[in-house]
């Protein structure tokens, strides 16, 4: 057997093979040599083991999954796979345990923490790819709904119903071949995730008799799941903001002379529970003994037995022991939509929103995963596990389908999943992309950078229209009034009245938290660590801004005080900087001792459709943002287009670790090479893990 390995000019990996498992096996091995620290990383983090090698600061996540079970789940999934997909994802993972040593002879990570590259089991890449979602659909935000209904009431609950503050969210859109300069259909997007580096997806292209695929590949993960172009059929996803998950509250005790047995309070009484103690080592530190429990509704997650209530988690991929892995090898083998929607069909989790283009002219717009069936209390808020009505009722289905005429957008707004979700993002950034598009009849794939990279501010509009009706201001204040009015509502780097507008929404957002009527859920609440994000009051303020500024209740009248207050504020303090100084490029690194790199600051914001930036209440470092761009030409694909935040190798020091971040920073793009004849050989193997 044997493998090549070509490079284009940004090193981006281009693998052939001679059948489909040999492919894999490549896809694998490049991986762990391309990006070794990384998938060791996510090895750890799906194992819940990274507090041994990155300290104790990550002891609350290693805590997580592992009472959520993640691995014993994944072994559960991969179990049940079909025996194609079964045998092509042991392939991948003996491609990963073949490179893992040269990957970490290459990353100095390695040598500076003592980690020793471990070996991936066949179930490792689903194990990953559950960590990588585990709080992607934010049920944390049930916690903070529930505590806010029981305190304020259900009416100011609704008020706050908003994309959580670390849900990945993404943009897409899909143009007809009547809307394009060639005929034939364009699709695009850019999906929003914490920004890593090295980054979240992977550029890559898979060839073998069978197939022959572009697209971004999650790297520990084997083949193209959320963004690729076959040559047939283009698909691309986001974030439905699907409700999927949910949390019971627990009342646990423990039977036996020694307490060894728990039992779970459940509709039917006092019922078994499983309950096991592990140990989570911890660099330079003590190590931390847990307690895992598992109820009949799932695991538990926060508290225990000891404790007044817990609360436990349940979610698809346990329940069903199914993650929809086998619609990863029909994805890759598609030619027509009607292969992708099928494809999709088996997908589980995450839920996604799916658009999809070919050849001929075909045109998908859909809705995939499994969401369950159940009350709406149980999407709301966290619910009694003793009581009657919680259970679970089967799958929502059929997923929500829509025809598409020429134009189809999707950017986590309730649309297409409206029946699945709760929270969802504002409407501003499909509707600006809606606008945009229809300013021109026709569109070429070049053309698609101009959208990616619009920095139009719509939420403005709330606080702007506010400070219209303001008088009796003093003159600092009507300056600094007048300006922001003339203000063209773009957040740009080197924009000024942008910083200014920033400097405002931070005043207004710490005076609306701290108004009389959120008093009540003012200070920490009380649950770990880990759910902070998703139930810090300002947070979830800086949220909903713009929703608290256009309601009558609660604020009322005290709207303008709000405004005129924070105007004042602002005013008085020296000449605000440029927005790309508040708003610099900050990538999570799993590094002990991060680079002292000097990070640049950055256009875009929350609801921009250049959607880049952090929680609104803060406003000083960019974490989200567009994790890639992709532009997919169903007319010719080298015409398509591609870019990632940094570049294709996750090595320190390599060509390709930063090359594209000029690119990625300026809106420009790439083209996507897939003639193998223009490509440089790098090498050829012939490995012997297969034969």
């Amino acid at each position: 057997m044997s493998i090549r390995i070509y490079r284009d000019p940004y090193g981006v990996p281009h693998l052939r093979a001679d059948n489909v498992h040999e492919l894999a096996f490549a896809q694998g091995s490049n991986a762990a040599r391309d990006r070794g620290w990384q998938l060791e990383v996510e090895r750890h983090r799906a194992q819940g083991t990274t507090a041994a090698f990155l300290g104790e600061t990550c002891v609350p996540w290693d805590r997580l999954v592992r009472q959520a079970r993640l691995q014993d789940t994944a072994q559960l999934c991969f179990n049940g796979l079909a025996e194609d997909t079964k045998s092509w994802v042991t392939a991948y993972v003996a491609g990963v345990n073949s490179g893992l040593e040269a990957g970490a002879g290459m990353a100095p990570q390695f040598t500076e923490t003592g980690l020793t590259p471990g070996e991936w089991h066949p179930w490792t890449p689903l194990a990953v790819w559950l960590s990588m979602h585990l709080l992607f659909a934010g049920f944390p935000a049930k916690l903070w709904r529930g505590e806010a209904s029981s305190r304020l009431g259900d009416d100011v609950c609704e008020l706050f119903a908003g994309e959580g503050p670390t849900t990945p969210g993404s943009n897409g859109w899909l143009l007809g071949g009547d809307r394009t300069t060639t005929g034939a259909p364009i699709l695009a997007g850019d999906p929003h995730r914490i920004i890593l580096d090295p980054g979240a997806y992977q550029q890559i292209h898979l060839g073998c008799p069978e197939f022959d695929v572009i697209g971004l590949a999650t790297p520990g993960v084997p083949g193209i799941a959320h963004f690729g172009h076959t040559g047939g059929v283009a698909w691309g996803i986001t974030n439905s903001m699907a409700d999927y998950q949910d949390l019971y509250r627990e009342r646990l005790r423990r039977r036996g002379e020694h307490g060894e047995t728990v039992e779970a309070l459940g509709p039917e009484g006092w019922r078994p529970a499983t309950a096991h103690r592990e140990t989570i080592e911890v660099a330079h530190s003590d190590s931390v003994e847990i307690e895992v429990v598992e109820t009949e509704r799932g695991p538990v997650v926060i508290g225990g037995p000891d404790d007044a209530e817990a609360f436990s988690l349940r979610y698809p991929a346990r329940v069903s022991a199914d993650l929809g892995f086998d619609a990863l090898l029909p994805l890759l083998r598609a030619t027509r939509v009607a292969d992708i929607d099928a494809a999709m069909d088996q997908w589980v989790e995450p839920i996604n929103v799916v658009q999809a283009a070919d050849v001929d002219g075909g045109l998908l717009h859909r809705a995939a995963g499994r969401v369950p069936v159940r009350s709406r209390s149980n999407r709301m808020r966290p619910v009694p596990a003793w009581e009657t009505g919680h259970a679970w009722q089967g799958w929502y289905e059929p997923m929500p389908h829509r025809h598409v005429e020429d134009v189809a957008v999707m950017a986590n707004e309730r649309g297409i999943a409206a029946p699945l979700g709760v929270e969802f993002s504002a409407p501003h950034r499909a509707e600006r992309i809606r606008h945009l598009l229809a300013q021109s009849k026709t569109w070429s794939a070049t053309d698609m950078c101009t959208i990616h990279m619009d920095t139009y501010l719509p939420s403005a509009a709330p606080l702007l229209d506010l400070l219209d009706r303001l008088d009796n201001t003093t003159e600092a204040a009507e300056r600094l009034r007048q300006r922001l009015l003339r203000w063209d509502r773009r957040m740009r780097a080197d924009s000024s009245d942008a910083a200014a507008y920033a400097m405002l929404r931070i005043a207004v957002i710490k005076r609306i938290a701290a108004h009389p009527f959120l008093t009540d859920l003012d200070g920490a609440l009380p649950y770990p660590e880990i759910f902070q994000p998703w139930l810090a009051l300002g947070t979830r303020v800086a949220m909903t801004m713009d929703r608290l500024l256009t309601s009558d209740e609660p604020l009322g009248n005290d709207r303008l005080t709000i405004a005129r207050d924070a105007l004042e504020e602002v005013a008085a303090h020296s000449e605000p900087t440029r927005w790309g100084d508040m708003n610099k490029l900050a990538p999570w690194q799993a590094w002990p001792h991060p680079a002292d790199e000097t990070w640049p600051g950055m256009s875009g914001d929350h609801d921009c459709v250049l959607s880049a930036g952090t929680v609104r209440e803060i406003t000083r470092y960019v974490t989200r943002g567009p994790a890639a761009r992709y532009v997919w030409d169903l007319a010719r694909r080298d015409d398509s287009l591609w870019v990632v935040p940094f570049g294709a190798s996750g090595i320190a020091g390599s060509p390709h670790q930063r090359d594209q971040l000029p690119c990625w920073l300026q809106g420009e793009m790439i083209p996507v090479m897939t003639n193998w004849d223009q490509l440089t050989l790098e090498h050829t193997e012939h490995p012997t893990d297969l034969c």
